[in-house]
């Protein structure tokens, strides 16, 4: 079966074309206008994704080598993300199945980082627990089965990726913040300054990085940063930093592995790319366990990961009429809550 699938939950417009579970070609184009902002801003990602979808759409078809009446099957991200954003995807997706008489599968970005590990393995083995962490989610998922999970943990508070940008910008360093502060880490030491790790209070596998975004606030007013920073400085911060956020994203998935006996951890999202991290995770496998990160270009926002999961949906549910039946489709306000997961 060949499949288009797209994604534009927020700053990237992204197309891929697959047949069945295999990517045969994914176009990601990054919105850099937000650069300046020090964040993403919703009205111009959704208006950029406009101009973008249908270029974007033809070069990946391009790639594949495939016409649009070749396709068999269309996905596109359906929630969570930026309204407008999801809309300028869904809209274009659904037009294009209706033009061309094909089934629609919605997508939750979500389940899209889930099975992201997949692109490309054959070896699909359950149960897991997953770890996904990046610049707008950080979540625990106990993966029993295809599309049969459990959320066991979530943040109360910022994402991890969304602390990564925040410290980044109280250090005077670019947006995104992830591959800055790795960057500037490398040369640091991460025993310089001890930030604390977040303990969140009834709940045993819930994040929280707000404290530690705010306990760096705290340290560079204490030590006069402004006045006083060097690269050497920045380097330390930004070493300490990540260890301290790392290590409470390993704590808490290596508790949640052993608390339902799972030895296979697969961790995604864009902060899975991250070097630390995954040395960090990797020192598990000399205790049995199995851990895996996707490929770098599948672990941000990409649409290959979309039609994987469209793929596993038209595969293994009974339910082959999705564009007449979902619900997510005719809900203008692309549902955002986390409980229906």
């Amino acid at each position: 079966m060949i499949s288009l699938a797209i994604e534009t939950s927020c700053d990237e417009t992204s197309v891929a074309v697959l047949n069945n579970d295999r990517v045969i070609s994914n176009i990601i184009s990054s919105q850099i206008s937000h650069t300046k902002f020090g964040g993403v801003v919703p009205e111009i990602a959704s208006r950029e994704h406009l101009g973008k979808i249908t270029e974007i759409t033809d070069l990946a078809l391009n790639e594949a080598g495939k016409k649009i009446t070749d396709i068999e099957l269309i996905s596109a991200t359906s929630e969570p993300g930026l309204i407008g954003a999801l809309l300028t995807g869904l809209n274009f997706g659904k037009s294009l199945s209706m033009c061309l008489g094909i089934p629609f599968v919605p997508v939750n970005h979500i389940h899209a980082h889930l099975y992201s590990n997949f692109i490309g393995e054959n070896n699909i083995k359950f149960p897991f627990i997953s770890l996904i962490v990046s610049g707008g989610h950080t979540m625990l998922v106990l993966a029993e089965d295809f599309f049969k999970h459990t959320v066991i943990g979530k943040t109360v508070d910022d994402a991890a990726g969304e602390a990564f940008d925040k410290v980044a910008k109280l250090l005077g360093l670019n947006y995104p913040g992830g591959p800055e502060i790795e960057k500037y880490s490398a040369n640091g030491n991460t025993d310089f300054h001890d930030f604390p790790l977040a303990h969140v209070r009834g709940s045993e596998f819930d994040f929280s990085f707000s404290g530690i975004k705010t306990s760096v606030l705290y340290f560079l007013r204490k030590i006069d940063f402004e006045n006083i920073k060097s690269e050497k400085m920045i380097n330390d911060i930004c070493a300490s930093f990540q260890k301290a956020a790392v290590n409470s994203l390993f704590n808490k998935t290596l508790s949640a592995a052993e608390k339902f006996n799972a030895n296979i951890i697969m961790i995604s999202g864009g902060v899975s790319s991250n070097k630390y991290l995954q040395n960090k995770f990797n020192s598990l496998k000399d205790s049995g366990y199995s851990v895996s990160f996707p490929e770098k270009k599948y672990s941000t926002d990409n649409a290959a990961m979309i039609g994987l999961v469209g793929f596993y949906r038209y595969k293994f549910s009974d339910d082959k009429n999705f564009f007449l039946n979902d619900s997510l489709l005719t809900n203008a306000k692309a549902r955002l809550n986390y409980e229906e997961f």
